[in-house]
């Protein structure tokens, strides 16, 4: 079984979650919701000279106002590191989420028929079938007395499993795919000349895939990034890339991380999972209710230039980072916001993003946990930690999630 190694860090532990925080630091993710408390009480807008200067709002109403505000802060560059993409606005190197309006409603247009609702329902059936084939070989491996991991075995294999083949890519690439993962989202606080490095490798990877689409054409998400139009003319190569880098980390992490939340909380609640076991009408509550609470995506921000917020003097080319989840537990935004209440009723998360770049494929994430957290109770209806909370592994970066979850099916 991997062990999950956080990279590491060219700055060093943090010494305050106010002014030296750290969102790749392995302390953060896995008690972010009570550094998030803190700070809402005591420092609602943290800062860190960190990445050049890194500012972290936590409350709903900071997070929104940032997100909508188009002006002072540009999505040229999406994800805090060490180094500043070269990509301009308004396209930046992954569009439509690195681009600014006007750009950002024309790319964005582009994806919106393969991700409609009738596209992705038509997924539904093969998610089911690959949740099966998972949990075939975990409950194998419970038979033969070896340990099962929810992470490891199960989530991480379904998005990635899922977007490949949307993609037309080859399924035996997946473990490249998590390693593109780690080199985007996870390796952020490491060397600058390694994360240049690890890009080089990445576009190398996605041009091969694109020549050979070139050569031998097929019905695909690829096929069709490589076809269709904007302007009147067909996307250039570097763009495609740009298109298909978003969609596999964002198709790959995101969802993985979400589905791992959701089984860690019901293995770590077990009245909450008895209850969905007995009453698989509160699934729909439950999973929107999972990403309110766990919601995994902080999305990030270059302030445009120089500007004042609220006192606080950002500056141009400073990081700001939108902690989406945060602001899904600020209580002056949500009642019982540190509950997770699986029936509740009124629940308008911010899960998938605020402003204009709210997630297009929020319709594939949803179908895609809730099959799987369906099945995963299905097939496991009495399950628990393998340990401690102590024992589960959690991501580091801006994507929260489970990296290792030990699991016990107990008298089986």
């Amino acid at each position: 079984m991997t062990v999950y190694e956080p990279p590491v860090s060219i700055y060093g532990p943090v010494t305050d979650w106010a002014t030296d925080f750290d969102h790749a630091d392995p302390a953060y993710n896995r008690n972010a919701h009570a550094i998030w408390g803190e700070l809402r009480d005591t420092c609602p807008v943290a800062h860190s000279d960190r990445y050049g200067g890194t500012w972290l709002p936590v409350t709903h109403e900071t997070v929104r106002e940032i997100a909508y505000d188009t002006e002072n802060f540009t999505s040229r560059a999406v994800v805090v590191s060490t180094v500043v993409p070269d990509d301009p606005a308004p396209i930046g190197g992954a569009p439509p989420i690195t681009s600014d309006p006007p750009f950002h409603h024309d790319a964005r247009r582009l994806l919106l028929p393969p991700f409609s609702p009738k596209k992705i329902a038509e997924w539904e059936d093969e998610v089911r079938i690959l949740c099966h084939s998972l949990l075939d070989a975990m409950e194998a491996k419970i038979a033969a007395g070896e340990p099962v991991d929810a992470a490891l075995d199960y989530a991480q294999h379904i998005p990635v499993n899922v977007i490949s083949r949307m993609l037309g890519f080859p399924l035996e690439d997946d473990d490249i795919f998590r390693g593109f993962v780690h080199d985007i989202l996870e390796s952020i606080n490491g060397e600058p000349e390694e994360r240049i490095r690890s890009f080089e490798r990445i576009d190398a990877y996605l041009l091969a895939q694109i020549e050979d689409h070139r050569a031998n054409p097929r019905d695909d998400l690829t096929s069709y990034l490589m076809d269709v139009e904007m302007y009147g003319e067909k996307l250039p190569d570097n763009m495609v890339g740009g298109v298909i880098l978003l969609l596999l980390v964002a198709g790959i992490d995101t969802t993985w991380s979400a589905i791992g939340s959701s089984i860690w909380h019901l293995a770590t609640h077990a009245d909450d999972r008895r209850r969905l076991v007995a009453d698989p009408s509160l699934m729909t509550t439950a999973i929107e209710e999972f990403l309110r609470a766990y919601a995994p995506v902080t999305m990030a921000r270059l302030v445009a230039k120089d500007h004042d917020f609220h006192g606080c003097p950002m500056k141009k080319d400073e990081w700001v980072l939108l902690p989406f989840p945060a602001a899904n537990l600020d209580p002056a935004e949500f009642a019982d916001a540190d509950k997770v209440l699986i029936d509740r009723q009124e629940n308008r998360h911010a899960a998938f993003g605020l402003g204009i770049h709210r997630c297009l494929g929020s319709n594939l994430a949803r179908l895609e946990l809730r099959v799987a957290v369906e099945e995963f109770i299905a097939r496991f209806p009495d399950f628990e930690l393998d340990g401690t909370v102590d024992d589960v592994v959690w991501s580091v970066g801006q994507i929260r999630g489970p990296r290792e979850l030990p699991v016990r099916v107990p008298n089986r």
